[in-house]
């Protein structure tokens, strides 16, 4: 009985893993049945590197390189708060922080994350738009550098979460021995604790990084809608996001506006899926690094 129970568990299991396999090949298959057809109207690279996105004109121009730099940008931005803040905070709970500050603040950082994104968008609609508008004297407050501060807000708290479990993970053992070797507690932790949990914090980096660039409602609120290239970043942008929910319900089933957003989509698709290979490919050498895997 005991033995049948295992099997069924773990065949369960296994069909699980592969059900998992299946949606994500399902997805690629749609995205490139959907997205291929607009490369019989428009050459791969014309679409890539076009800078005007005009679907709706005549003729139509189907140039999203203002998308896919917007895209890029903000999520640059956003990496540059993000990454600061989460990676400080988790060093502080794990390293700085006392038991009752560590049982504290945890949990509302974790909370943080579970903010509905909507209301972040409405944050930046209301409070931080307005703010920059005349601190920076701009025509229109919402812009790149509005995005970029609401969406490293918006992954801060991922990024400080998964980074301080990946700090509790190191051995105390690699703690001991620096301190009986002589290093101190800086060198301890900039030469040995940091290295050691490198894998976990650049997966929270990745996680962050992805929520930034996959992220639609907040960026569709305050990005500014405009699908330009932008010369700073006061300038309003239209990432990819944006541009697929905003368009994608009136551009009607079968047109080349409907297949260009697809493609869209399967470019975002990819450009994350090259991000987790970036990754895994680094958590692989932090681990080998430190002989944790072979």
């Amino acid at each position: 009985m005991n033995r049948r129970r295992e099997r069924l568990i773990k065949h369960l299991f296994t069909a699980l893993a592969f059900a998992s396999l299946a949606f994500l090949v399902g997805i690629v298959i749609v995205l490139f049945k959907e997205a291929l057809p607009i490369f019989k109207v428009i050459s791969p690279k014309a679409f890539l590197l076009g800078e005007s996105w005009y679907p709706t004109s005549d003729p139509p121009e189907f140039g999203i390189l203002p998308l896919i730099l917007a895209s890029l940008w903000v999520t640059a931005g956003a990496l540059a708060i993000c990454v600061p803040l989460g990676v400080g905070s988790a060093l502080y709970l794990h390293e700085l922080a006392g038991h009752r500050q560590r049982a504290f603040l945890k949990p509302v950082i974790e909370m943080l994350a579970s903010v509905p994104s909507i209301i972040y968008g409405f944050f930046g609609m209301v409070i931080l738009a307005p703010f920059f508008q005349k601190a920076f004297d701009l025509p229109i407050g919402l812009c790149l550098l509005t995005t970029s501060v609401i969406l490293g807000v918006m992954a801060t708290p991922t990024v400080a979460s998964i980074a301080e479990d990946a700090l509790s993970y190191v051995p105390r053992s690699f703690r001991e021995a620096s301190f009986a070797v002589g290093a101190d507690r800086w060198q301890t932790l900039t030469k040995v604790i940091i290295p050691a949990a490198g894998s976990g914090i650049s997966t929270a980096v990745i996680l962050g990084m992805s929520r930034a660039i996959g992220e639609t409602m907040t960026v569709l609120m305050v990005a500014g809608g405009s699908a330009i290239i932008p010369e700073s970043a006061f300038d309003p942008v239209r990432p990819m996001t944006a541009a697929i929910a905003a368009e994608m319900g009136e551009a009607p089933v079968g047109s080349d506006h409907y297949h260009a957003l697809f493609a869209i989509a399967l470019i975002l698709f990819l450009i994350t899926f090259l991000f987790n290979i970036a990754a895994e490919l680094i958590s692989r050498r932090y681990r080998l690094k430190l002989g944790l895997s072979r």
